[in-house]
């Protein structure tokens, strides 16, 4: 053989090693990465606080409940005073309940389309009855339901997490109180006078 055939050989054997030795110093392919897992419900920056959701929604039903009742107040009520606090409640709770149901549309808070059991019991009572034994029942379920509203209104004026609510409920508060003042003052015009004139005993 000759000299310049074994140069070649060493030169394609040198050629070899290099490639062999090349490839077990290259790092294992890494597997690819997963990419990153989104989140399924994304938080949206105008979801209101659970607790002001639920009194929404208590106030909803409540407002809606009490213009349904203040209709049947200025239909079936004998004392002027109980009809005129009927249509009290139908003209003050339909403008509170526009101005709430705004804010509920606005940050997507279900609006109830009827009134919930309890409501509907009450308007289910009321609606059979009339003049003198309307008034002392409807009154007094009144004087109830709008010391438990000032309640309410109360807690989410004072601790409410979403602005526009806590500013509903705080504007709001004062009618509804001023509601319990006109009720208790028809309650005391009932029970001081009988339909007939007489005073009740």
């Amino acid at each position: 053989m000759s000299q310049t055939a074994k140069t070649m050989i060493a030169t394609a054997l040198a050629l070899v090693t290099t490639a062999v030795l090349s490839a077990r110093q290259q790092p294992p392919a890494q597997p690819p990465q997963a990419p990153a897992r989104q989140s399924a419900t994304p938080a949206r920056p105008n979801d209101t606080p659970s607790d002001d959701h639920e009194f929404v929604a208590k106030m909803a039903n409540g407002g809606m409940a009490e213009v349904e009742l203040g209709k049947l107040a200025v239909k079936n009520a004998s004392s002027p005073d109980v009809k005129a606090f009927g249509q009290r409640m139908i003209d003050d709770h339909s403008k509170a309940g526009d101005e709430l149901k705004a804010i509920a549309d606005r940050k997507n808070i279900a609006w109830p389309t009827k009134l919930d059991s309890k409501e509907q019991a009450l308007h289910d009572k009321l609606a059979v009855l009339n003049g003198d034994a309307f008034d002392r029942a409807y009154i007094k379920a009144m004087i109830s339901d709008h010391k438990k509203d000032i309640s309410e209104l109360k807690t989410e004026s004072k601790s409410g997490k979403d602005a526009d609510v806590k500013a509903w409920a705080t504007q709001t508060l004062p009618i509804v109180e001023d509601h319990l003042s006109q009720a208790e003052k028809a309650d005391r015009s009932i029970r001081t006078t009988e339909p007939s004139g007489k005073k009740q005993r």
